[in-house]
């Protein structure tokens, strides 16, 4: 296997010469870029498997890059958002957007790299559960009533259309789809889906939520398909 690569979005010198440092002493290959449109030419000569991501940069901004690598590129290499800004909005925002994890500036730099390898660790783990057709083989095709889940190939149709979800929403739904009766708490669905990633945020998946709900809308869905269980949490509808 080879070296793994650390993509590093950051428009300060130091800091993306403290964040090329910590990578490279975690064992990783570095490139460093220094605005989103740089970042944007990096990642068409070469794939990486991660990239950390700040949000203010000259040009294309943080969020911009995250919308047009999610959307336009449909690449889902994992990102880790480093930013001074700390506010529930921008880390909401950015999870939302697709970001696998978020961490504030100052940071600690043996933080940045426990970050790293969970987050790596996670990707792996979805790509091999993946690969191995799901969770078990009853996940391979997940059915209620016209919408359905292809696991094996993270994909989503509504009667014909296909649905575009980011990881997160694909994997709330998926939670949802195993086990259609039972009602989940937003502090547990956290838990399942970002799983070791950072905490106290729960009202990002209000915001996930919010959003496949939206999508399955506009791609004709008859009603709603999770339902929200006031003061407890969202279930399949």
């Amino acid at each position: 296997m080879g070296e793994r690569t650390i993509l590093v979005v950051e428009d300060d010198a130091d800091i993306n010469a403290l964040l090329a440092k910590i990578a490279a002493r975690e064992g990783f290959g570095c490139v460093q870029a220094y605005s989103g449109t740089e970042a944007l030419l990096q990642m068409e000569r070469a794939a990486f498997d991660l990239i950390l991501l700040d949000m203010m940069l000259p040009g294309m901004d943080g969020p911009t890059l995250m919308a047009c690598m999610r959307d336009e590129l449909e690449s889902r290499v994992p990102v880790i958002v480093v930013s001074a800004k700390a506010g529930s909005a921008d880390k909401v925002g950015m999870l939302a957007a697709g970001a696998d994890d978020y961490v504030t500036k100052p940071f600690d730099p043996d933080e940045v790299a426990a970050r790293i390898h969970a987050v790596l660790r996670r990707a792996a783990g979805a790509s091999a559960a993946a690969g191995a057709g799901g969770v078990c083989p009853d996940d391979e095709a997940l059915v209620h009533r016209d919408l359905r889940l292809d696991v094996a190939r993270r994909r989503v149709t509504l009667g014909d259309a296909e649905v575009a979800l980011t990881a997160h929403e694909f994997d709330i739904l998926h939670v949802l789809m195993r086990s259609p009766d039972k009602v989940f708490s937003r502090e547990l669905l956290y838990e399942l889906v970002w799983k070791n990633g950072y905490y106290g945020e729960q009202n990002a998946v209000n915001v996930h939520v919010s959003n496949i709900r939206k999508k399955l809308a506009a791609a004709g869905g008859a009603g709603d398909y999770i339902k929200t269980v006031w003061g407890i949490g969202f279930k399949l509808a």
